[in-house]
């Protein structure tokens, strides 16, 4: 049992924390020499924790691709131990498109700016200054945490957390449920504070085509042109018309939205994007739940403009409901066609898990400690997390990286967007409430 109050902790430099993470650049581009590999942030991660008494670990997949591990001592040995993660990567940022340095870390008019702000050296600073906390005032988690920075999150997680699950299995063992991004963050409706746990992830299918033709001189005919085949099959994808298929978390959180707004639920599209629109900053996040996406991103194809390539290739980035990834990638290769190669370069499963749980009656409490009239439910994220690495060990995940936003901040737009930024208040909010929750997490 605490006799110090986790909720007491000095939140006055974990703005700074973060600043310095945020000012080592981990731009991941993938499978790409540009990549700026994560050892430096883990070595910075590895010094702070050794100030303040933690034994940490670097593991590495390839040279600088580095996950931290550590294990924190719980007060109650008789309960499982809780996975606390974050990633040390981030999406690059183009410097002449921010109005700021992305990688500066600056701090004005209330924010915090720079790449990783949001997506996620925001969680990973909390989680630090929590750390550093139980040491300085002496107070312990219930559970045993099993702390994480992964590198490789913005690539698939090749290199990181699925790597350590492939290759590290035992350093999770003992664990039942995880916590991580993107979830326990505010949104206004119908005038309240309503805070959104992630309870679940879509599927993600990162697929390339590529196409075969007859390479030729581009003032020749040619009825086999790799460009014209993958350029058909590109056209094709992008224009699917998916179905509505609302998965059991969706279907709460639009019915709470309806509770507080009045609005009828239905399954008529025009409700649903009604209630979604509701949800404000995160109704794109929301919106592309309600259905499977599937978004061509990538072609590339030919050298110069009087030659017909041999081959052509594209990409697609397709997000499946869960429980459907299956009839999804089918879809996707009979649109493409038989003259198409469709190559799948990461693959991992949807999921949901259940709202009516103990961990999120916790984050819950923690939430309502610091806002009384917060109202809490469950959403679906459209993207992914580090989480569908853990649940192949059947590790529970959640979303919760809990901040009280600013009704007008567009929460969803610093995702991966010019000029990310979080509020330096929400910082301080989210790093109060993450010491309540592990403070007495059961």
């Amino acid at each position: 049992m605490n006799h110090v109050d986790p909720a007491a902790i000095d939140t006055s430099t974990v703005a700074e924390l973060c600043a310095e993470l945020i000012r080592i650049d981990t731009s991941n581009y993938g499978v790409d020499p540009r990549t700026k590999p994560e050892r430096p942030a883990a070595d910075f991660v590895v010094d702070f924790l050794k100030k303040y008494g933690y034994e940490s670990e670097i593991y590495e997949s390839e040279p600088g691709r580095a996950s931290v591990v550590l294990r924190v001592e719980g007060s109650n040995p008789d309960l499982p131990a809780l996975v606390v993660h974050g990633h040390l990567d981030v999406v690059p940022a183009i410097s002449d498109n921010w109005t700021v340095d992305p990688f500066g870390g600056e701090i004005k008019d209330g924010y915090l700016w720079g790449r990783g702000a949001v997506d996620m050296k925001n969680m990973d600073a909390m989680i630090l200054t929590v750390l550093a906390d139980m040491k300085t005032r002496g107070w312990k988690p219930e559970r045993e945490l099993i702390v994480a920075f992964f590198a490789d999150e913005e690539a698939g997680g090749v290199l990181g957390a699925q790597w350590m699950v492939d290759n590290h299995p035992e350093l999770f063992a003992g664990a039942t449920e995880a916590i991580s991004e993107v979830g326990g963050y505010s949104v206004q409706v119908g005038g309240q504070n309503v805070y959104l746990i992630q309870t679940g992830e879509k599927g993600m299918n990162w697929m390339t085509l590529t196409a075969n033709g007859r390479a030729g001189h581009g003032s020749q005919v040619n009825h086999d042109n790799a460009i014209t085949k993958l350029a058909t099959a590109i056209s094709r994808i992008g224009q699917e018309q998916w179905p509505i298929e609302l998965t059991d978390t969706v279907r709460v959180l639009l019915e709470k939205v309806a509770e507080l707004t009045g609005l009828p639920f239905s399954e008529d599209p025009d409700d649903l994007a009604a209630l979604v629109k509701e949800l404000g900053p995160a109704s794109p996040f929301v919106g592309a739940t309600l259905k499977t996406q599937a978004n061509p991103t990538q072609l590339d194809g030919g050298y110069k403009v009087n030659v017909i390539p041999g081959v052509a290739t594209g990409a697609v980035d397709m997000r499946p409901i869960p429980g459907t990834e299956d009839k999804a990638d089918y879809i996707i290769r009979e649109l493409a066609g038989s003259d198409i190669d469709v190559t799948s370069i990461v693959r991992t499963s949807g999921y949901e898990v259940p709202f009516d749980a103990n961990l999120v009656d916790q984050m819950s409490a923690a939430i309502l400690a610091e806002d009384p009239d917060a109202i809490i439910a469950p959403y679906l994220l459209s993207g992914g997390t580090d989480n569908k690495s853990l649940m192949q060990l059947g590790i529970t995940g959640y979303g919760f990286v809990p901040l009280a936003l600013p009704a007008d901040y567009n929460f969803s737009a610093m995702f991966h967007g010019n000029d990310e930024r979080v509020p330096l208040e929400s910082l301080e909010f989210g790093t109060r409430t993450l010491a309540r929750f592990l403070g007495g997490v059961r």
